[in-house]
């Protein structure tokens, strides 16, 4: 048959990085479990639907009881595909019977973080023939710095049930966000017009990561996991006006970006 290729020829092994939602519990009472989680998904709307999800068990008692196939069958009811666990003891016993696998979330690859600022005396400056001396000039040592992926650009409007995800890195868009789309990013997002849809900055959990845009009407913003569904206009001062949403302990806040 034309184009098969036998014995080992047949597959490839090829890396691959996934993008993840871990769901975190803080209780394992299942009817809060499932209220909450039903409250989440309403205000997320489509937001999360048919993500893989790793379920981090890992702040509770390791002897907590968990009806973890209740717990997967409204997973799968939300459309959520929960693709592994992280837990201890008894509690990670009972999620692999229930047929999660355990994953480590602990060496998940971060972004390079930004180079403190170089000081004045090390900074290169132009001059003339003039200034230059007969001495020779001191040989200064050599600065490396860690670079950082290029941020992902993308120079079009983005229409409902479209979905940008820009991995370890920056995600900058020149054109219109419109209802219903979705932009993700690793870092920064940087929205030259207007931001009507979904924004999600720092999806891996950097909490340092901000959302600016330059008309800020948003169905759903986040940071780190940390998100604010808007279904009534914002306030004057940032209601479609430039603005930079950023994290502040446990609370998004939002200012005019001037």
């Amino acid at each position: 048959m034309s184009g098969t290729r036998k014995g080992p020829q047949a597959l490839d092994f090829k890396s691959a990085t996934l993008y993840t939602v871990r769901l975190v519990l803080h209780s394992s009472d299942q009817d809060e479990l499932l209220t909450a989680l039903a409250q989440r998904m309403h205000d997320a709307g489509s937001f999360f639907e048919n993500e893989p999800v790793v379920v981090d068990a890992s702040q509770l008692a390791d002897d907590a009881s968990l009806d973890w196939t209740a717990l997967l069958e409204a997973l799968n009811t939300h459309k959520l595909n929960a693709v592994g666990v992280v837990a201890n003891g008894a509690l990670l016993k009972a999620a692999q019977d229930a047929g999660l696998q355990e994953v480590d979330l602990s060496n998940a690859p971060t972004r390079p973080t930004a180079s403190p600022n170089v000081p004045e005396a090390e900074v290169p400056t132009l001059s003339t023939a003039q200034e230059h001396s007969a001495e020779p000039a001191a040989v200064t040592p050599e600065i490396i710095t860690q670079i950082a992926p290029a941020a992902m650009v993308i120079n079009r409007q983005l229409r409902s049930g479209q979905r940008i995800y820009a991995r370890d890195t920056d995600l900058v868009v020149i054109g219109v966000v419109g209802q219903g789309a979705e932009v993700i990013a690793d870092g920064n997002i940087h929205v030259y017009g207007p931001l009507r849809g979904k924004a999600m900055a720092g999806a891996r959990g950097d909490t340092n990561a901000r959302i600016f845009t330059t008309e800020l009407d948003p169905e759903l913003i986040a940071i780190a996991g940390v998100y604010r569904v808007v279904e009534e206009p914002l306030e004057k001062p940032v209601h479609k006006q430039p603005a930079v949403i950023q994290l502040e302990g446990e609370n998004l806040s939002i200012h005019p970006l001037s």
